[in-house]
């Protein structure tokens, strides 16, 4: 077992914010959220300027054990390099950096064998042994895939609004609560280098209009191109299915639905993969 001594920092990241802990002696002695890092988007300097910047100062008061990183985009070792080399400078610490997968799937099974699934900004699944990731289905960005995600429930509501598909009333209504016009939405998604965000921040219009049939059913039949394009790809039915992320929580009556159409059983849905891997890496070597 790994002695609950070490002093070490673990960080968790999808696109759009970072969680950090301090872990002491097995306890989380200090939490702090940053700007999602991910270096398909950002340079090594701007990984590095955000976490200088973004952390409080207690992050940097000594040198840690080890860094535990896992993020959005980290599924290559040229990328990982990038993100290492930021926070090594950063930390002066031992680093080790891994996927956003590999981070949900250890922070919602610990070193059980199940089914991980994202659905936050984009989305992603694997089926983990309880050691590894044994299966993946690529979850191919938010332009080729990441059904079921927020990034992809905008890109559908936007292009229904631009076309006056949607509802005239849900239109009228976007554009006065999200204060935008259909010429700042098409700058945000084909001149901004965070498309994937500006499309996620958007789709949370409709989780406050989820009682009109229109928005119900984009959500429930994005949700259940996630379990067709995802999850059927796996022998899910003798798995216990985990989900993790933001949009996981938001639309969990409509994932709970879709579940049980496709006869799966769903075993937890959290916010955040962070309390899990604090267990994880303060109970494995």
């Amino acid at each position: 077992m790994r002695t609950t001594e070490e002093n070490i920092v673990i960080g968790e990241s999808s696109s759009t914010r970072t969680e950090w802990s301090l872990v002491s002696g097995g306890e989380v002695v200090a939490q702090a959220t940053t700007t999602g890092l991910n270096p398909f988007f950002q340079t090594r300097r701007e990984i590095s300027h955000i976490v200088r910047l973004e952390l409080p100062h207690e992050f940097f008061k000594r040198r840690w054990d080890h860094v535990y990183f896992y993020g959005a985009g980290c599924s290559n070792p040229e990328k990982n390099k990038t993100v290492e080399a930021s926070l090594v400078a950063q930390f002066k610490s031992p680093t080790v950096v891994e996927s956003d997968l590999l981070g949900a799937a250890r922070g919602l099974l610990i070193n059980e064998a199940g089914l991980a699934c994202i659905l936050g900004t984009g989305s992603n699944s694997c089926f983990y042994d309880g050691e590894r990731i044994a299966r993946h289905v690529s979850s191919c960005g938010f332009i080729l895939g990441d059904e079921g995600s927020g990034s992809a429930m905008g890109r559908i509501f936007l292009g229904d609004v631009l076309k006056n598909l949607a509802p005239r009333h849900l239109i009228e209504a976007f554009f006065e609560n999200m204060q935008t016009t259909p010429e700042a939405i098409m700058d945000s998604v084909y001149n901004n280098p965070y498309a994937n965000r500006n499309l996620r921040n958007y789709s949370m219009f409709l989780a406050d209009h989820l009682d009109e049939e229109y928005v119900y059913k984009l959500v429930y039949n994005e949700i259940s191109r996630f379990f067709e394009r995802h999850l059927c790809q796996y022998d899910y039915k003798a798995h216990p299915i985990c989900f993790v992320g933001a949009v996981a929580c938001k639309y969990s009556e409509v994932l709970l639905q879709v579940a049980t159409n496709y006869d799966a059983h769903i075993l937890k849905i959290i916010s955040s993969s962070m309390p899990g891997l604090v267990v994880y890496h303060t109970t494995n070597p």
